[in-house]
């Protein structure tokens, strides 16, 4: 007797047939690792599964990279052991020409009512997808509880939706040209106190610092689940080790930051575990 058809790849499916590439998500919304073929930048790709390299992997490993709409390959025996685990079915917008408003909470949404055109509106579990017809280039905390989800990133499917799609306004391209706004914490406004003059510094070189900051980098890219516990250690471990001397940058915060975002994680969320971290240690 034929097995049913797991939802999440019916649902990947009917959206493939349709035009939309999609990928599985696992817990947490995000894609899954790579495989062990693609481990520690094998094939080329980026390690933080940002964009695939030569590689010809089957599996769903390269995150929007890997969205697809044959449904060879979505059914193929690679991707069939990544469905049943799958917690929703991910999509690339830029891939079917779209872009995706996300408003995380109701602030964001009562701006975009008075702010941007009407479109088709997706409920998320806080706030609203706003999509769009046509491309730009993704742009997360472009304002507070607002990120731009279109070509190279990925977005949950929700549902179809209700009201017509309008095409992409020149509003919110404008968005991702701004500066980020104060309101929203950013890597800089939780920066760490600089050590006294008294303290020395005990880091001997800056590779000491770099070598820890890539290494901390890794441990929130490898991470397969708790995501959000990893990036709270991993934040803790680095201030921890690096936190009272004051050698820490804002060009060493904002790649912890986009090594967590890349994983799933909000700006929101980064700059809370970072806070708590900072709580913590007592700094």
């Amino acid at each position: 007797m034929t097995q049913p058809t797991p939802y999440p790849q019916h649902t990947a499916l009917s959206l493939a047939a349709s035009g939309v590439p999609v990928l599985p998500l696992r817990r947490g919304k995000v894609p899954f690792g790579n495989c062990k073929a693609c481990a520690d930048n094998a094939c080329g790709g980026r390690p933080n599964m940002k964009a695939p390299g030569p590689c010809r992997c089957p599996a769903p490993c390269h995150a929007w990279a890997a969205a697809t709409t044959v449904p060879a390959v979505i059914v193929s025996p690679s991707w069939a052991v990544a469905w049943p685990r799958a917690v929703c079915v991910g999509y690339h917008p830029g891939g079917a020409d779209l872009t995706v408003v996300d408003l995380d909470d109701a602030d964001a949404i009562a701006w975009a009512r008075t702010t941007l055109p009407v479109t088709r509106t997706v409920p998320t579990t806080r706030g609203e997808h706003w999509i769009y017809r046509g491309t730009m280039a993704s742009s997360n905390g472009v304002r507070p509880g607002v990120d731009i989800k279109s070509t190279m990133s990925y977005a949950r499917y929700l549902g179809p939706g209700t009201g017509t799609m309008t095409a992409l306004p020149d509003a919110v391209r404008a968005l991702a040209m701004r500066e980020p706004s104060p309101i929203r914490p950013a890597p800089h406004a939780v920066a760490v106190p600089a050590r006294s003059a008294n303290e020395e510094c005990r880091h001997r070189t800056p590779a000491y610092l770099d070598r820890g900051i890539a290494m901390a980098e890794q441990r929130i890219t490898e991470a397969t689940c708790a995501v959000h516990t990893t990036v709270y250690r991993t934040f803790l471990a680095v201030l921890s080790t690096h936190g009272r001397c004051g050698c820490l940058t804002d060009t060493h915060v904002a790649r912890l930051f986009t090594a967590a975002r890349a994983k799933g994680e909000t700006a929101r969320h980064c700059t809370d575990a970072w806070t708590n971290a900072r709580t913590r240690l007592g700094l």
